[in-house]
């Protein structure tokens, strides 16, 4: 039987509106001092971290991601009901179902969106966003609403000296829906199994108890930091050129916030001139996974480093080892 199926018509697509959460409770080095055996200076020399926010009880992955999206959906002056899809990518969720997703299109109101996540750690913003714009330029969807919440601190040790001063908490999101012109261009994405000890949970949730402590993320920093400036840069190049964007035609660098001492390394490396905005949010808000990449395109637009309809280059990498990243329009 030959059936043929109704296609819609191809369209293009663009972030319509940003949003960002950052908890309430604001921590220094010198607090993190109080728990493990380092220093101020060594912290901020070795990270270029000065303050991350940490969640409360109250500030769940939902209530965060909702609050972000709810910004994102003002700024594009769009309202809940004419969401499509509610897309949340996160890699701190303790519980493996309810979606958060669902919770959050419903705590805004999106009633008749769908809704999941997606998880690949530190590189999720930037494999949901790729998602949602082919989403939206097949027809798919209308408009989505893209999320990145994190809560790392329910998933590092405290105690653990070698990462407990990077990570945070806190929300980014988008939205994207159609638009007239090429807005986000394909996205780059790769992974690399050989490396899947490199960041990684040290043991099973099940059991976890006052008897035995739940299992914390562990990274080998080092490792992590040599494979991300070898595999990046490259992907960042692969990417402008698969949007017809040179580094001199970039108006900002909006790279996942692990490291400065990363980001800078990878700036230069990839011949950015010296007018083009480089994000480093890090510095305020640490390493916050796949939430970092809106965070951060949030700060510069709210400071004006960047305007709105700038080329920005994005790029996340994280544990697997994976990357995603895409030359978007700023919205």
């Amino acid at each position: 039987m030959n059936v043929r199926l109704r296609a819609p018509e191809h369209r293009y697509s663009r972030i319509l509106g940003v949003g960002a959460y950052r908890p309430r409770r604001v921590v220094t080095n010198a607090e993190i001092c109080t728990r493990i055996d380092s220093t101020e200076e060594w912290i901020e020399t070795r990270s270029g971290i000065v303050t991350r926010h940490f969640a409360a009880p109250d500030e769940t992955l939902a209530v965060m991601a909702a609050s972000a999206g709810a910004q994102a959906l003002a700024h594009a002056g769009l309202e809940p009901d004419r969401l499509d899809c509610v897309l949340v990518a996160s890699m701190s969720n303790l519980l493996q179902t309810p979606p958060v997703s669902v919770a959050v299109a419903h705590a805004l109101g999106a009633h008749r969106a769908g809704a999941f996540d997606l998880s690949a750690a530190c590189a999720g913003f930037c494999h949901a966003l790729g998602v949602a714009g082919d989403l939206v330029s097949s027809g798919g969807a209308a408009h989505v609403l893209v999320v990145g919440a994190e809560r790392m601190t329910d998933i590092v040790d405290p105690e653990d000296r070698t990462i407990a001063f990077l990570f945070a908490d806190g929300a980014g999101a988008v939205v994207v829906g159609p638009s007239d012109e090429p807005g986000i261009a394909p996205a780059v994405r790769g992974a690399d199994g050989s490396h899947l000890g490199a960041l990684r949970m040290d043991g099973e949730w099940a059991g976890a108890g006052p008897d035995r402590p739940r299992p914390y993320m562990r990274m080998d920093g080092r490792g992590v930091f040599r494979w991300a400036v070898g595999r990046i840069v490259p992907a960042g190049q692969q990417a402008m050129a698969q949007a017809g964007v040179d580094a001199a035609r970039l108006a900002a660098f909006i790279p996942h916030q692990a490291n400065l001492r990363m980001i800078e390394v990878m700036a230069d490396r990839l011949g950015l001139p010296a007018d083009v905005a480089v994000a480093t949010d890090v510095r305020r808000s640490g390493n916050t996974s796949s939430a970092s990449i809106p965070l951060a395109m949030e700060r510069l637009l709210s400071e004006g480093t960047a305007r709105s309809g700038d080329p920005a280059l994005l790029v996340g990498f994280g544990a697997g080892l994976n990357y995603a990243g895409q030359v978007a329009l700023l919205p």
